[in-house]
């Protein structure tokens, strides 16, 4: 058993400023930081409000959707308003202590979001759509939802970017987070993706932040729409928002291992071989393949 003195000594360092100073939250306020947890269980509510009988109590009916789906939209609103405050608590100065405004800030960025649930959830459909018709191995759209990693993760980011537009402070990243460990999906929260979006299989695929992605767009495992370089600032720090990952225009298909960099265009209709890496644009209807060197295939007449 270890001695009482050296316990003290390992929980005396611990506690000590200079062990945590670079990464410590201050209590300002005696505000509680966000819980990942409750974060978890309002994501997993609004999949029950989004799918309703996929997720949540296998009870639901027709009879019963409405209580079933205000029950536990009343539940979310309820973490929501909580864990988004504690977000802003999270950035706050420290010698700010008018909390009163962020509380207020928070309900009202709620009452904002669940007016976008019936637009989240026809992008999700078409989502679900794109998966079952995307995939020669799906029966149905429905066993999209049930059994598909790109869904699970979709349903996350399309909740985390709602946040993000709202300018939600830290929140959209922890609930993109959540499904990046559930799935091997990265999505940063602002990327922009449009309807009718598949990931088959899903593993290892990675979306920066200033990403954007068109309609009936389809990405294979280990795709990688990523930034080619870091502006800095003249302290040598990264300077944030820049516009720097592709833009990847409407019905593309980027096939598995395809890394494509910085902010270049994928043109409308184009499909990206496998293990391509790709740090220049293309223009639509193109093909582009992995042989002793990469290929791009321009289209006819050009």
């Amino acid at each position: 058993m270890i001695k009482k003195d050296k316990l003290y000594n390992v929980v005396s360092t611990l506690c000590s400023e200079e062990s945590y100073s670079e990464v410590a939250f201050r209590n300002r306020f005696d505000k509680q930081m966000p819980s990942v947890e409750e974060l978890g269980k309002a994501v997993e509510l609004l999949r029950s409000v989004l799918f309703p009988g996929y997720f949540g109590s296998a009870d639901f009916t027709p009879v019963n959707q409405h209580y079933f789906i205000g029950s536990n939209l009343n539940k979310v609103v309820e973490i929501l308003n909580e864990q988004i405050k504690r977000g802003y608590c999270f950035i706050c100065p420290e010698d700010k202590k008018d909390c009163d405004k962020c509380d207020k800030k928070s309900k009202d960025i709620v009452e904002q979001f669940l007016e976008i649930l019936p637009s989240l959830r026809h992008l999700l459909v078409t989502d679900a759509i794109a998966a079952y018709e995307g995939d020669p191995a799906a029966h149905s759209p429905s066993e999209a939802v049930f059994c598909y990693p790109s869904l699970r993760a979709m349903i996350n980011h399309r909740i985390a970017h709602e946040l993000y537009k709202l300018a939600v402070p830290l929140i959209p990243r922890i609930i993109s987070e959540c499904a990046h460990s559930e799935t091997g999906i990265d999505i940063h929260p602002g990327a922009q993706i449009g309807e009718s979006f598949f990931m088959d299989h899903g593993t290892g695929i990675v979306i920066g932040e200033t990403s954007v992605i068109g309609k009936n767009v389809r990405l294979y495992q280990g795709v990688t729409l990523g930034a080619k370089s870091f502006p800095l600032d003249s302290d040598g720090n990264p300077i944030k928002g820049v516009p720097r990952h592709p833009l990847i225009e409407d019905d593309v298909i980027i096939y598995s291992g395809a890394t494509i960099l910085g902010r270049i265009t994928i043109g409308k209709g184009s499909v990206i071989g496998g293990n391509v890496w790709l740090t220049e644009s293309v223009p639509p209807d193109t093909r582009v393949i992995l042989g002793e060197k990469c290929i791009i295939r321009k289209p006819e007449g050009e």
